[in-house]
């Protein structure tokens, strides 16, 4: 009994010891969930304190940058009033001037009016003379002749007839000279013109590549240990990669054009990545080439739908591509084919033949360039033979081996191939040794207008098209400025041969100045 009390005392004790650990634990829980709560709300608000200061400096930021633009815009509006001030004040000074003019102008009518009723009277009272003396001799050469006024009238008019059916055959004849030549002179004018409105792009290529550093540190990651990198590179591209003491800048050089851009792209590549050495060096080249490959079919099927061609092989499409990367005297192979293209399929369809042929026959014209270099023979042969390979019709393959007279021409589109290939490649500016032919004739025909007196300056403009006369007023009148811009058109005409025409504009003018102080 008194075992039994004592275990139920031990257990009272034991309960109460636990329910009073467990109300220690929970209140420990309690307080550290409450410091827990203080120290996340003090947290809280020292991010809300950061990112308000955050946000003041971005507003004060903005409102820095937009004041700047307040200003900027500002000083703009007022060059620009400045400018309009300016423009006005010219016209002002022009309509003036205008003004004056027409005053001049003016003055000289009214004598010229004074003087032509003067010159009329004068006419009346000699019409009357005349016809007095009509009258006298009318009756003295019936006295001689013993013939009437009737008689006589017909035997004139007979002669007249005679000798006026003479006279107009040979107007006819000479008429029909003058316009011939007339014609001759007009259609090789419209041609001229053409050609001069052929602004197509100028795109002067070389035989080297240059590609810019990041510093000049990093020519010595290109070059490599003992030049494994420099070696490896110009084994995988087959170009020479020159690295001289030009600050921050490799030379790639090499006459295949496709090999150097695929080394300029692949060192480029290597630059940005900064790993180089021969293993990554080879894996970059094989990946540019075939970046290269898709590069040159897209440009050959940009060139095909810019000229409106359809139905090409593929790899006629591809060798297209590559004469991007083909120059001829410094004119770019690609669009001298465009051009020849444009030009070809204009004349096509002037005379009557099929506008879409004569483009097909244009773009393809030059095809055997792609390969030139690498197989023997002329271009022409070579690209008759490639469009015949890939199935071009008859017209297209004869026109393409004609287009340099190396075979003779067996239809029109091959006649019409030669002259536009012949405009393209003529053209002001389009080659290289025809440039300097062409400043040549600029000069020329600024000193043909120096050597007038009172021309004070010349200049040749709109691609020489155009000469701009400046003459001295002082010594030029403006009666006088109209005889000296014939004279020098014909001296322009007797002394230069250039494609079209020349717009010869002489300039007058009088300026007067003066300084209130």
């Amino acid at each position: 009994m008194v075992y039994t009390v004592l275990l139920i005392g031990i257990a009272i004790v034991a309960a109460c010891a636990g329910f009073a650990f467990r109300k220690y634990i929970a209140e420990k829980k309690l307080q550290d969930a409450e410091s827990k709560a203080q120290q996340l709300i003090e947290q809280a608000k020292k991010e809300a304190l950061d990112r308000r200061r955050e946000v003041e400096l971005e507003a004060k930021d903005l409102l820095y940058r937009m004041r700047q633009d307040f200003e900027k815009e500002t000083k703009d509006r007022r060059l620009e009033i400045s400018n309009m001030e300016k423009r006005l004040s010219q016209k002002e000074e022009n309509i003036d001037r205008r003004l004056d003019l027409l005053e001049k102008k003016e003055k000289d009518i009214e004598t010229r009016h004074e003087n032509a009723r003067r010159y009329e009277d004068s006419l009346k009272a000699k019409d009357g003379q005349l016809h007095a003396l009509i009258a006298e001799e009318k009756e003295r050469l019936q006295k001689i002749s013993s013939l009437s006024a009737e008689e006589a009238t017909q035997i004139l008019l007979s002669r007249l007839n005679e000798e006026l059916n003479t006279e107009k055959a040979i107007f006819i004849k000479k008429q029909e000279e003058e316009l011939k030549a007339i014609a001759d002179k007009k259609a090789k004018e419209i041609v001229s013109l053409a050609i001069q409105r052929c602004a197509a792009e100028h795109a002067v290529e070389s035989t080297v590549s240059v590609v810019t550093l990041p510093n000049d540190e990093m020519k010595g990651r290109v070059i490599g240990r003992e030049g494994r990198n420099i070696r490896a590179l110009e084994m995988a591209t087959g170009v020479d990669v020159i690295i001289d003491d030009t600050p921050e800048a490799v030379t790639l050089s090499a006459f295949d054009t496709v090999r150097r851009e695929i080394a300029r792209l692949s060192l480029e590549k290597l630059i940005s990545d900064g790993r180089i050495h021969p293993g990554r060096i080879e894996e970059v080249v094989e990946k540019t080439k075939k970046e290269m490959d898709e590069k040159i079919r897209e440009e050959g099927e940009h060139a095909a739908f810019e000229a409106g061609v359809n139905g090409l092989h593929p790899e006629l499409i591809k060798l297209l591509g590559r004469l991007k990367y083909r120059t001829s005297f410094g004119q770019n192979a690609l669009q001298h084919s465009k051009e020849v293209s444009f030009l070809l399929g204009a004349m096509a369809s002037e005379i009557g033949l099929d506008f879409k042929m004569g483009r097909r026959v244009g773009l393809l014209h030059d095809i055997g360039k792609a390969v030139d270099h690498q197989i023997e023979g002329t271009h022409a042969k070579l690209g008759a033979d490639l469009a015949k390979k890939y199935n071009e019709s008859v017209e297209v393959v004869s026109a393409i081996e004609a287009h340099h007279e190396e075979a003779p021409p067996q239809s029109l589109y091959a006649v019409l191939a030669i002259a536009a290939d012949g405009i393209s490649a003529a053209r002001p500016g389009a080659r290289r040794e025809t440039l300097e032919t062409y400043i040549k004739r600029l000069e020329k025909l600024e000193s043909i207008a120096n050597l007038f007196k009172g021309v004070e300056k010349s200049f040749a403009i709109q691609a020489g098209r155009e000469i701009r006369v400046i003459v001295q007023p002082e010594k030029i009148t403006d009666s006088d400025s109209i005889n000296l811009c014939r004279e020098i058109r014909k001296k322009i005409e007797e002394g230069m041969e250039y494609p079209g025409q020349i717009k010869v504009t002489v300039i007058r003018e009088t300026r007067s100045i003066e300084y209130a102080k």
